[in-house]
């Protein structure tokens, strides 16, 4: 198939594939899953983010197609709650159905089809995407948490409840990185280069190792009776999503090569993150780290097509 997306996801696949080799090779042991998955999360997760959004000037932003983006996002994340439960589950369902791998797979994606204009179009998503969705995902499942320490019978009121999962989901390894980088930004100084190329180092690693990580989880994963609901999830992300999104932008007029670039973000597979999540809530790890595999796949048929169809509409 000669399609610019063939390398960017046969680098994704590669990377889960040498992940699932090495565990099933026992060079990596089940029992270290969780100490890597705290290095990622709270290690080179900050290190992405607040270099980031370090970058950022919010007042330059172009927000009218990462307006009409996140409009499709949050309507298939709150159906996805409604449908799901505000649980843990249904928090980790409705971030895989939205969180999109932008960065491994959509740069190379746009770069190629799009050019500078596509680039810049993405990079602008990408500069708030962590901070919409990796902070709303935060937000969502302390609200799940808050809400069955209720049913389990932890005895506090309403207020106080939500109180507790607000101040749990500010005080955490994504959004605190996020905000202190976007508010740095503000400042306009550089940062120094002593703590700048460490935090670069580490966040490059961040999508490699996240991408292991999920291979390792396959590998120990017992996919009995969770591949179903991760082949939907891959659907969802790789089919639904895009169209939902292109009938928002229909809705509100927009066109061009911005519309273009945001169809092809949300066509684009399950972002590992998604895993990172489920990881420390204790949810669903079999079922997303196949889900993440499955989406890559499947996007070697959708995302042509997509680049078939877009084209026709702008």
């Amino acid at each position: 198939m000669n399609s610019p997306a063939v390398p960017a996801l046969f680098s994704v696949v590669f990377i889960i594939a040498t992940g699932f080799c090495l565990a099933r090779l026992k060079w990596v042991r089940q029992a270290s899953i969780t100490d890597l998955s705290n290095l990622v999360f709270y290690v080179l997760t900050p290190a992405l983010l607040f270099r980031t959004m370090m970058n950022v000037k919010l007042s330059e932003l172009d927000y009218a197609p990462i307006g009409v983006y996140f409009l499709a996002v949050a309507l298939i994340f709150l159906v996805t709650i409604m449908m799901q439960g505000l649980t843990t589950l249904g928090s980790a369902r409705a971030l895989a159905h939205t969180f999109s791998n932008t960065v491994m797979i959509g740069i190379p994606l746009a770069s190629l089809v799009y050019g500078e204009s596509g680039l810049i179009s993405l990079l602008t998503l990408i500069s708030v995407h962590a901070l919409v969705l990796m902070t709303g995902g935060t937000v969502a499942f302390e609200l799940a948490v808050a809400r069955q320490a209720r049913r389990d019978g932890i005895s506090q009121s309403m207020w106080r409840t939500l109180g507790t999962a607000i101040k749990n989901s500010i005080l955490h390894p994504v959004p605190i990185p996020i905000i202190v980088g976007v508010l740095y930004a503000q400042t306009g100084l550089p940062l120094p280069d002593m703590v700048d190329k460490p935090l670069q180092l580490m966040g490059q690693a961040l999508g490699p190792m996240s991408l292991l990580l999920v291979g390792v989880t396959l590998a120990f994963s017992k996919l009995k009776g969770n591949l179903m609901p991760a082949l939907r999830i891959a659907v969802i992300k790789t089919i639904v999503h895009p169209v939902v999104f292109v009938a928002c932008a229909w809705l509100f007029g927009l066109s061009g090569i911005p519309m273009a670039t945001m169809a092809l973000a949300a066509s684009l597979p399950v972002g590992a993150n998604v895993f990172l999540f489920t990881q420390r809530y204790h949810v669903a790890e079999d079922e997303v780290s196949a889900s993440i595999f499955l989406s890559t796949v499947l996007a070697f048929l959708s995302l042509p097509l997509i680049f078939i169809v877009i084209p026709h509409l702008i």
